[in-house]
């Protein structure tokens, strides 16, 4: 009997963790909700298998054993770090817990917990089979393919497929700050305004769009905004005067692959930071770089003496080249990342970019 119920809660728990991965579909409560319940069923599986932890220490086993252990260890611990990773991210059951809030480590600790479960559940399949080389091969196969799944269908699902519908009287940072010295300028890059968007766009807002009190807006647009209410600076988009973009997200990647490889300048409408000190700039991740309407505008203007502030948004891998390709660019000005936002998390960035711009005006002085 209670080999069956492990069985049981060992499929409830591989089950729940690939809804987990999808939780783009499922949204941000029901993601939460279901991650306690693969926790209990975590405990109930301990209490089932504590033989196993008796057995850790023996020396004379096999090398699959041995490696079915080390496995193990690896698994309970990185779930226990998860544990904790999930309740820094949560913003509906565990809003008192502010450490390890990262939604990046989130994600790659969630798909080391897969990877690892897929080796560990293989492993039994392993015992059990009569070819074992073959055995072998389709643990690594499926173990590449949860790995996969985590560090890219996942952002690439959570790029195309999530729509987001927000009122920003409800993200709006309620701070403000007064700014020591001379205020920067914002600039910003964002799809909208670039991009030649067919009538249903709404309908594809989750790729670096949203909806905000039923008006579309670019993720960088809204963080530009954001910054703008908190500190009463100026902003400024970088707009395309030439040819703009594809209304598709895929479409807008691949032109932007083929303009990076070509290391291409699109036409920018000028934009005047003669008489600023610092600028904040405020830019997507494309294929690991800036995007070249941002390496336009940067080209186009003199930064000697001035400081760059940077934040990026991004869907899986935080600033990727663009501050030494900034530094590049822009050799005598100082250039100062800031803050790394993921896509899911630009919404809710207010006091991220609270605590940052106080940095900044402290650092400033």
């Amino acid at each position: 009997m209670k080999k069956k119920v492990g069985v049981v809660v060992d499929i409830i728990m591989y089950v729940i963790l690939l809804v987990q991965m999808m939780y783009v579909f499922i949204g941000n409560n029901l993601h939460e909700l279901l991650g306690i319940g693969f926790f209990v069923c975590l405990i109930i599986h301990l209490c089932i298998k504590n033989w196993w932890a008796k057995t850790i220490l023996i020396k004379d086993k096999p090398a699959s054993r041995r490696f079915f252990d080390i496995i193990t260890i690896l698994l309970v611990l990185t779930i226990i770090i998860l544990m904790l990773s999930s309740m820094g991210v949560s913003r509906f059951l565990f809003t008192w817990f502010h450490f390890m809030g990262s939604a990046d480590l989130h994600r790659y600790l969630a798909t080391a917990v897969l990877t690892l479960g897929v080796i560990h559940g293989g492993m039994h399949g392993f015992w059990h089979a009569k070819r074992k080389k073959l055995a072998v091969v389709g643990i690594v196969i499926a173990s590449v393919i949860a790995f996969a799944l985590g560090i890219f269908g996942v952002p690439f699902l959570n790029r195309q497929k999530r729509s987001v519908e927000i009122s920003y009287a409800d993200k709006q940072p309620e701070a403000t700050i007064e700014w020591q010295g001379n205020k920067p300028l914002v600039v910003y890059f964002t799809r909208m305004g670039n991009s030649n968007f067919e009538p249903d766009v709404d309908a594809v807002s989750g790729a670096s769009l949203l909806m905000s009190d039923g008006e579309m807006m670019g993720n960088n647009q809204l963080l530009a905004k954001m910054v703008c209410d908190i500190t009463g600076f100026e902003s400024e988009a970088i707009t395309l005067t030439g040819e703009k973009y594809p209304s598709s997200y895929s479409d807008t990647i691949v032109v932007a692959g083929d303009e990076l490889k070509a290391q291409a300048r699109p036409g920018v409408e000028p934009i005047d930071v003669s008489e600023y000190d610092s600028i904040i700039l405020i830019y997507p991740l494309w294929w690991g770089s800036i995007p070249m309407p941002v390496a336009t505008f940067l080209e186009n203007n003199d930064f000697d003496g001035k400081t760059i502030y940077l934040i990026i948004t991004h869907g899986s891998s935080g600033y990727g080249n663009t501050i030494s390709e900034i530094e590049e660019l822009c050799p005598n000005a100082k250039v100062v990342p800031g803050a790394s936002i993921y896509c899911e998390d630009i919404p809710d960035a207010g006091n991220q970019l609270i605590e940052l711009l106080r940095s900044w005006n402290t650092g400033s002085n």
